[in-house]
């Protein structure tokens, strides 16, 4: 077999993998759309989302149309911007373990959202998106402040956003400790919520996620070269400390947008990643695109498990994403001490 028909084959295997990934995402969709305290049929929720004869009606209509649907393509938005952030960072930072969170995003939108939440009496849910997203740029430009240049080496870059991280986290736990009466809608904040799902909220983060997720699909080639030392990246004509910054801005971009949508829910960018290059075998950024899908489709079912497990009550989101990716994270800290050895 000669290195044409070869790169032909892989090349269509990846495009099985994305195409499974997309199947696999369409499922959860539906299945999310069509189970809840009101269960509505796949064939029903297809039919209404095709506006065929025969779909749902009434109030079965404005349940799947107005209050799930919104809330499985947030989910799924949400889903692709921290599974595709945590793959970017873990390349960038050379660091198997990254997170999306790691340059002060979560903590700084944290602080942002807690502001929004104590600084007045009046209902500021509406506000409260602008703030948390402030608050993860502002937190994430001062990383790099801090850190002594616009892009220090990694190691720098990660102490960096840890002390900022840490530092946002001290100022919110003083606001909280203030008012005491803000604690409870800002603690479920923090574990995530898909519950304010509407289709303003979907319009506004859609367009800056897929700003995001552009951008970092464009260059998933060249941030394999990012896997090599800075030297032997030079010679294959990619800009190490230039790509950085574009990764890093735009995995930024969709980490404090799905943070101002959806609070703050935690191990996405660590489990998809690493669940997606052990499937496939191939650590390489190329699986973008299959990371994003998967990302997705992980979220809305971590959703659907958050509203049905305890009907008609519910969990925070992030309990269950907390309940998975914690044993996933401790496995691959084992498995890197292993290999380390």
């Amino acid at each position: 077999m000669n290195n044409a028909t070869g790169a032909a084959i892989a090349r269509i295997w990846n495009w099985r993998i994305t195409v499974s990934c997309a199947a696999l995402l369409l499922v959860v969709a539906i299945a999310a759309v069509s189970f809840g305290p009101i269960h509505i049929g796949f064939a029903e929720v297809f039919k209404t989302l095709l506006n065929l004869p025969g779909g749902a009606t009434g109030q079965g209509r404005t349940v799947i149309l107005q209050l799930r649907l919104p809330r499985v393509v947030l989910g799924a938005l949400v889903g692709a911007a921290l599974a595709t952030s945590g793959a970017v960072y873990q390349t960038v930072f050379h660091n198997p373990l990254a997170d999306p969170y790691l340059l002060g995003a979560a903590s700084g939108a944290g602080l942002g959202a807690t502001i929004a939440l104590t600084s007045t009496h009046h209902d500021v849910t509406a506000l409260l998106p602008v703030f948390a997203f402030g608050g993860g740029i502002l937190a994430v430009l001062t990383s790099f402040f801090v850190s002594g240049k616009f892009f220090a080496e990694p190691n720098t870059l990660l102490l960096s956003g840890i002390a900022v991280g840490s530092f946002a986290t001290a100022i919110q736990t003083y606001l909280q400790q203030r008012h005491s009466n803000a604690l409870r809608p800002v603690y479920s904040w923090i574990l995530g919520d898909l519950t304010a799902a509407s289709w303003s909220v979907v319009g506004w983060s859609a367009i800056y996620i897929a700003i995001a997720l552009a951008i970092l699909f464009a260059v998933a080639k060249q941030l394999d070269g990012l896997m090599l030392s800075d030297e032997e990246a030079f010679s294959l004509g990619i800009n190490p400390n230039r790509l950085r910054i574009l990764a890093v801005g735009a995995a930024t971009l969709a980490t404090a947008t799905a943070v101002s949508a959806s609070g703050l829910i935690g191990f996405v960018g660590i489990v998809v990643p690493h669940l997606v290059r052990g499937v496939t075998r191939r650590v390489t950024n190329r699986s973008l695109i299959s990371i994003a899908l998967v990302g997705a489709a992980f979220l809305v079912l971590a959703d659907l498990g958050a509203r049905t497990l305890l009907s008609p009550a519910e969990l925070p989101i992030g309990v269950i994403t907390a309940f998975v990716g914690a044993p996933f994270f401790l496995f691959v800290l084992r498995n890197r001490r292993r290999a380390s050895h």
